[in-house]
């Protein structure tokens, strides 16, 4: 927001019976602010200070209600660390666990990047634990850090750069650029570095709301961040054939094969989330005897972490994505799926809660142990070019299989976007691809009615 100097002063008002009685009062650019004081002295005292930067040509801004001078000087005096830290705080009743471990990520990793120039803490790996694990982490604060940790810190602490030295195009480029490396020095993902990007960014969007920047600088950076590949590849995407042969291996595996069958077919038939799958319960399900059953999705559980709940649990249940918190989906699934769902009941019971889905101890199926039987199922199953392709190589890329297998049926790419929880133009986003021979039969069916009704055309 510009700076104003359109500065006015009221009188001094007490008010009886608070600790901080008396109030200075001002408006910048029309926008009120005061500042309360423990006695009628020290409240003039601070006015007058007030008046004199206004009477001197100094500019205030908006935001904050302080004059330009004492604005440099509190971007001075603030540090990078400290708006990190305090973010983390301001936001941690209303985030979810699993957020607040990805936005700790994000800010651990440009954070150790935002120190003074040239120095490099000596184990940069117990710094960086430190300021994830400890700092950014408010369940934490409960106790003191382990003393590596707090050494870490305490040196993050006195080379963290001040606010005003981050309106620097440079600087701000190093912290980024810090965003597209793991620690080891490799090349993180571009969806990785995308993320975090994201979230710093809302830092910097916090940092301007408590006055500690007129405006975001990250705005007006010449930064380009690694591009995004969105779009699912057809080649990674198993056909009917592939994925009816995946299945019947993970059926026959021994161990938690059979009740992992019906667990990976609702990724594919009902293009199921991993999270939804877990969450799945018996009163979400309609499963007639024949034809055409329903699932009546409402949300899914997500893993956070013990350290980033509030209640120490590992897991979460999340609504369902970007959607309103008692938001439902309905899917129709084929009776394939109707059958796979009616034997597992059968055959395995639900959980006390419902849930379909559960590992020995009845607790929810934990992504570890469904990765590896994947695993051992592509092992068996796929070719030597079909690993090349890195076909299927994780759960997920079902979801993705049954979307475009979905496509290339010919279904409206809306109804699409729909069962899979999906808006309309991510789903044009990831499936472009697959999306042509949708085009394609549209095309044709289109130029066939218009070349009938030119057909049947009276002449004129």
């Amino acid at each position: 927001m510009v700076l104003s100097f359109k500065v006015r002063f009221w009188e001094i008002r007490e008010r009886s019976g608070r600790a901080k009685a008396f109030d200075v009062r001002w408006t910048v650019n029309g926008r009120e602010k005061s500042e309360s004081f423990l006695t009628k002295g020290l409240a003039e005292s601070r006015r007058a200070k007030l008046i004199t930067a206004a009477r001197e040509g100094e500019p205030f801004d908006p935001k904050t209600g302080l004059p330009a001078s004492e604005l440099r000087e509190l971007r001075q005096r603030t540090t990078w660390y400290t708006v990190a830290r305090e973010y983390m705080d301001t936001r941690w009743e209303r985030t979810p666990g699993n957020t607040r471990r990805t936005i700790a990520e994000a800010l651990a990793t440009i954070t150790v990047a935002f120190v003074d120039k040239g120095v490099v803490y000596h184990d940069p790996r117990v710094l960086r634990r430190a300021v994830y694990s400890w700092a950014l982490n408010k369940n934490a604060w409960v106790h003191e850090p382990r003393e590596e940790w707090g050494a870490a810190l305490a040196w993050l602490e006195r080379k963290s750069l001040p606010l005003s030295e981050l309106e620097d195009p440079d600087v701000l480029r190093r912290g980024l650029d810090a965003l597209c490396r793991k620690l080891d020095g490799t090349f993180a993902a571009a969806k990785t570095t995308k993320r975090k990007k994201a979230a710093i960014n809302e830092v910097f969007a916090a940092a301007v709301e408590k006055g500690y920047f007129t405006h975001n600088p990250l705005v007006s950076l010449r930064w380009t961040a690694p591009e995004v590949d969105d779009a699912v590849d057809p080649d990674c995407v198993p056909n009917p054939d592939q994925v009816a042969r995946l299945l019947e291996v993970i059926r026959q595996l021994p161990g938690r094969g059979a009740h992992l069958y019906a667990f990976f077919a609702c990724m594919y038939y009902a293009a199921m989330r991993p999270a939804e799958v877990i969450h799945l319960k018996k009163s979400q399900c309609r499963l007639p005897v024949t034809g055409w059953g329903l699932l009546n999705l409402n949300g899914g559980v997500v893993t956070a972490g013990r350290d980033w709940t509030d209640d120490g649990a590992v897991h979460e249940i999340h609504s369902l994505k970007r959607r309103a918190a008692r938001a439902t989906r309905p899917v129709p699934i084929p009776p394939i799926l109707v059958r796979m769902l009616r034997d597992h009941i059968a055959c395995f019971g639900v959980a006390p809660d419902g849930r379909i889905f559960q590992n020995a101890a009845g607790n929810y199926i934990d992504t570890s142990a469904y990765n590896i039987t994947w695993n051992r199922a592509r092992e068996a199953v796929l070719t030597v070019d079909e690993h090349a392709l890195n076909l299927v190589k994780r759960p997920y890329d079902l979801r993705h299989a049954g979307i475009s297998f979905w496509l290339a049926s010919g279904v409206d790419p809306a109804e699409c976007a729909r069962r899979a929880g999906q808006s309309i133009q991510v789903l044009f986003r990831y499936y472009a691809k697959f999306l042509a021979g949708t085009r394609d039969r549209a095309n044709q069916m289109i130029e066939l009615s218009m070349n009938h009704w030119e057909a049947t055309r009276m002449p004129s």
